[in-house]
């Protein structure tokens, strides 16, 4: 399986032929502008020393700072970072915001670390990366196993950096530091608002359709109750470690709940324990993979047995699987749109940051649903406009607007 950097470029390579982009703006696209490596030491409870590798990628800044979620987790390494960066640069044109694509993390398990560890780790990859960083430059959010509480620790570390509280270096921090009403869920419901956008262009009736949600982080969960709300039968949610299926469906709070104080679906009573791999095979009228890339491959896109699929994770269905669902005629809404709420959101806090507003969140879901919607109605134009899919003309719509950036600037 090919890594998820050459994934995206790949990606790039293919809506270059159909925009007809220069040359010279697919070489500089296909590269990040900067990549950083970094080790640095952390102490740990018992006193001992351990050496952390952390990576800062910074795709294109042709519209603006950098920006881009940090994640914790064992599996981050340059190739996905790079991969996530370029992701980033697309979303944000989407989403009609100003800005370009980051990423960054550390390769790290918090899971074997203590609280006070991980705020060690937190506050000294800040001093490892700070002089690239900056309101101005590159905002970093949260991404997998980082929280409103790591970016407190960053956002404070680089404030005592630099000599002056500076929110605005960070998103999605807690409320009391600046945070942004509806953060939390902005992801799962910028998702939902294109499952709304989806309906009505495809004529999707809420009570008929049934939805799988691979993943029940924050982006699934939100997602499954808004989706459940709204009267959609989730017939199918899973964590890292398996699911739970009904096909009469599933009470997302009472599942929720017991999932929180369980910390696994496992024992569920009201509903039968699945495999994240067989629970992408169900019979579902739409497929939420929301969990981490490369999900659906080659290897398994030829048993999905869906309508439609809703690219809640970063970059879950590869370019070769892409190709198998197209020719199975479903319809798969890309990661680049679907997703893009979170970084809206975050645009909205570093507006309020720099503003010194606050701004409700009625007014927060208000501008965000705006957004959502505004980018799916141009994705959408294209495709037709390309007679592609979906993922043609998301990339179309922001590549285009990316060049177009490059160009102004010369």
């Amino acid at each position: 399986m090919k890594d998820p950097y050459q994934n995206a470029v790949q990606q790039l390579q293919d809506i270059a032929k159909i925009i007809s982009l220069e040359n010279w703006i697919l070489e500089l696209l296909s590269k990040v502008e900067r990549f950083v490596e970094v080790s640095f030491p952390v102490v740990m409870d018992n006193g001992s020393f351990r050496t952390f590798t952390g990576y800062r990628s910074q795709h294109s800044n042709a519209r603006g700072p950098y920006k881009g979620g940090l994640r914790f987790s064992p599996d981050v390494n340059e190739a996905e970072v790079k991969a996530l960066s370029m992701w980033m640069s697309w979303k944000c044109a989407i989403a009609g915001i100003p800005y370009g694509g980051g990423k960054g993390g550390v390769t790290v398990d918090t899971k074997k670390l203590s609280e006070k560890e991980i705020e060690r780790l937190s506050r000294n990859y800040i001093r490892a990366i700070w002089e690239i960083i900056g309101p101005e430059t590159d905002i970093p959010a949260p991404d997998m196993y980082t929280n409103s509480q790591t970016m407190a620790w960053m956002a404070d570390e680089y404030s005592k950096i630099v000599g002056q509280w500076t929110p605005a270096v960070i998103t999605a921090k807690p409320l009391e530091l600046g945070g942004s009403q509806g953060r939390v869920e902005a992801t799962g419901l910028g998702g939902f608002y294109i499952l709304e956008q989806l309906a009505q262009s495809q004529g999707i009736t809420p009570s008929k359709t049934s939805i799988t949600i691979q993943g029940f982080g924050n982006v699934g969960y939100f997602f499954a109750k808004f989706a459940h709300e709204a009267g959609y039968k989730i017939i199918a949610i899973s964590d890292s470690k398996g699911g739970i299926f009904n096909e009469k469906g599933i009470d997302i709070t009472k599942a929720n709940k017991y999932k929180n104080e369980h910390k696994t679906f496992k024992g569920y009573k009201d509903a039968e324990e699945i495999s994240n791999e067989d629970l992408l095979m169900l019979d579902t009228n739409i497929l939420v993979p929301s969990a981490v890339e490369n999900v659906i491959t080659e290897k398994n896109a030829k048993k999905i047995k869906t309508g439609y699929i809703i690219e809640l994770a970063n970059g879950p269905v590869t370019p070769e699987a892409d190709k198998i669902l197209l020719s199975n005629n479903i319809v798969s809404v890309p990661d680049v749109l679907a997703n893009a709420g979170g970084v809206i959101v975050s645009y909205f806090e570093w507006t309020q940051n720099r503003k010194g507003e606050h701004w409700s969140k009625q007014e927060v879901f208000k501008k965000l649903k705006s957004k959502m919607c505004e980018a799916y109605k141009h994705v959408n134009q294209l495709t037709k406009k390309y007679n592609k899919d979906m993922r043609t003309g998301a990339y179309a719509f922001a590549v285009s607007r990316v060049s177009d950036a490059i160009k102004s600037r010369l």
